[in-house]
């Protein structure tokens, strides 16, 4: 048959008159799912293959609204009888709001084109978080390294992205978990808010000037993180958004709350966390089962946690040192296993060198930028500065009670408007009380630092104990060297410094608090020792270096300070500074152990050494020892 004798076929009246019906239903079915009423869900189910659970939802009149907060229980209750069937369809029902419609995507550097659910695009668009656009991630750290100018907003996406990463590769793996979908959000939701307390200059603020104008408050910066929440959820009217994604109040409100500082209650026992090893459970929003979803944001247990993953990246990136830790690895082998009578996160065996990898670039952070000997003065002078003004400054809180700087933190509303800006309200200021002030803060801006004297350690196994952490320039001052100064300087001309560095959990070797998995028995959790693994790892976790600073900037004061810190460094069996030799030569003869043979021997004391070294401590006083 030709083709001009072919009959045309006419369009079938349903073709186009149902298919528009029918796609913008489906439209409406993904973005408006708590809207639909029974008959609505019923046709849900029956598109995804679960037709025979349609009367049992319809007997009950389950309506979209009510699909959030359905558990696996709860449709056992209703006659779904099989596991399986209860977790593929709680998997399929959780697929409304975990992939939904209108989430926004953020173009990061570090982690590329992100998905953020729309309930946390909420949160990010509030004041309380939107703060966080001006305060530097690293604080002082910007005025050394020009890169470091990324603030705690960019960093709380990632930390919040990440801990979904993680959460859903736990959930996609495991099935048999149970990770609901509020589970997803409030790890999520806890990630953005980790660092919502952070004040000006980020670690500076809690680390250096509270400590110094609220000398008898215990105060970190998670206590204004939970308080600054709560206000954040209660002052943009978030509980009724909240509710509408699923989540119950109050009971997922103290979960996000724990993940960021830990349990509400006094039953954390040995210090970690939901490690603790007494039988009262110490938290309320999730329980003993789901002990590993702690583990995700803040890590008691081992340290190793999506907040540090994302800053070690994002500094590493900003900072331009080389990251040698691989986060994407951990999340393709992360995996849950039973560890006594609690879930913690486990990794396969071949990750432990990468473990170690992580903790000794965090460690390389700290020794060339976090605890830079410059970026240290720089922070010191800010916070001087600041406690100059503090009783100057005044900041508007709730019903309109003003506060100082240091006050804010009592009040979140007045907390709100506290961020690196105030150097420049300080600096800019016409206020005469603030004069002193606005000098340090220019010879900051102008490079007018106070003077580096040197920097030296503790002998082996001893440590300086916080208290004496105040009496420490008194004794530099006291240290008269044998030949004369030319200059008397005051313990108010220097800055002692002590800078604890370690991986993060003092003089203990965090990996050992990791358990690891094999390949062919992925559900046993083991110990992988140091030993096990390489040779020529660290044989010690944790040290002090002692950095010391003259405020007096001319040369003869400078000289002088040097003098005297190398006869305190004699004094207290330091470590020889340096530059021992070149700014003190009359006095490093004196100390024998210091005395430069110029061997070419390695740096290793033979047994006579070690005997000698032994017997001479032992004439002087000592040190307290690690507990």
């Amino acid at each position: 048959m030709s083709e001009s004798r072919k009959r045309p076929r006419s369009p079938s009246p349903d073709r186009y008159q149902r298919t528009p019906d029918k796609r913008l239903h489906l439209d409406k079915s993904q973005s408006h799912y708590r809207d639909w009423d029974v008959e609505e869900v019923c046709c849900f189910l029956r598109k995804h293959g679960f037709e025979k659970f349609e009367q049992l939802f319809r007997g009950q009149e389950i309506s979209g609204i009510a699909l959030p907060y359905l558990t696996e229980s709860n449709l056992e209750q209703l006659g779904v009888r099989t596991l399986g069937e209860r977790l593929n369809l709680i998997n399929c029902i959780s697929a409304l709001w975990q992939n939904p419609i209108d989430v926004k995507v953020f173009n990061d550097p570090i982690h590329g084109h992100i998905e953020i659910h729309p309930l946390l695009v909420r949160i990010i668009d509030t004041p309380q978080f939107q703060r966080l656009r001006f305060i530097k991630q690293l604080g002082g750290t910007y005025f050394v390294f020009s890169g470091a100018s990324h603030n705690r907003f960019e960093h709380s996406i990632g930390v919040g992205y990440l801990a979904g990463q993680l959460v859903k590769a736990l959930s996609e793996r495991q099935p048999e978990l149970r990770i609901s979908h509020r589970d997803i959000l409030c790890v999520q939701i806890a990630g953005l808010c980790h660092d919502l307390g952070h004040g000006p200059f980020s670690h500076m603020f809690d680390g250096s000037f509270i400590p110094l104008t609220r000398k008898d408050l215990k105060w970190q910066h998670e206590d204004a993180s939970l308080a600054m929440f709560e206000h954040l959820i209660s002052s943009n009217g978030l509980e009724v958004v909240l509710k509408s994604h699923g989540l119950v109040l109050p009971e997922d409100l103290v979960f996000i709350k724990e993940q960021i500082g830990g349990p509400t209650t006094e039953a954390t026992s040995n210090g970690e966390g939901c490690s603790a090893t007494g039988s009262v459970w110490p938290y309320k929003g999730r329980p003993k089962e789901k002990s590993f979803l702690y583990e995700i944001v803040a890590n008691k247990v081992n340290g190793i946690d999506v907040d540090k993953w994302d800053y070690i990246a994002r500094d590493c990136y900003y900072l331009g040192i080389r990251n040698n830790f691989d986060f994407e690895r951990f999340l393709k082998f992360a995996r849950v296993c039973e560890v006594g009578k609690k879930k913690h996160i486990c990794t396969r065996d071949k990750e432990a060198g990468d473990m170690y990898n992580m903790f000794h670039t965090r460690n390389t952070l700290h020794r060339r930028a976090y605890q830079h000997r410059v970026v240290n003065i720089i922070e010191s002078m800010i916070s001087e500065a600041l406690v100059m003004a503090d009783k100057h400054i005044e900041i508007s809180g709730a019903d309109g009670k003003l506060c100082t700087i240091s006050t804010a933190i009592d009040d979140m509303v007045a907390y709100t408007k506290l961020t690196d800006n105030i150097f420049q309200q300080i600096l800019y200021s016409s206020n005469p009380e603030l004069q002193e002030a606005q000098k340090i803060l220019n010879n900051i801006i102008c490079r007018k630092l106070y003077k580096w004297i040197g920097q030296t350690q503790p002998e082996p196994e001893t440590k300086i104990e916080q208290e004496e952490f105040n009496e420490l320039a008194d004794q530099v001052a006291a240290a008269i060297p044998s030949t004369s100064l030319n200059v008397q300087l005051a313990p108010e001309d220097f800055i002692v410094n002590v800078v604890q560095m370690d991986y993060g959990m003092q003089e203990q070797n965090p990996i050992n608090k990791v358990r690891f998995y094999c390949k062919n028995n992925p559900n046993k959790a083991i110990k992988i020792r140091k030993g096990q693994v390489s040779q020529l790892l660290p044989e010690k976790f944790t040290e002090q270096l002692i950095q010391v600073y003259c405020k007096k900037t001319d040369e003869q004061s400078v000289e002088a300070a040097k003098k005297l810190f190398v006869q305190w460094c004699i004094n207290r069996n330091f470590t020889k500074p340096r530059d021992g030799d070149i700014v003190a030569p009359e006095l490093t003869p004196l100390k024998p152990d210091w005395n430069d043979c110029d061997s070419d021997s390695d740096d290793v004391e033979s047994k006579d050494e070690r005997q000698f070294h032994r017997h001479a401590n032992s004439c002087r006083p000592k040190m307290k020892l690690f507990k």
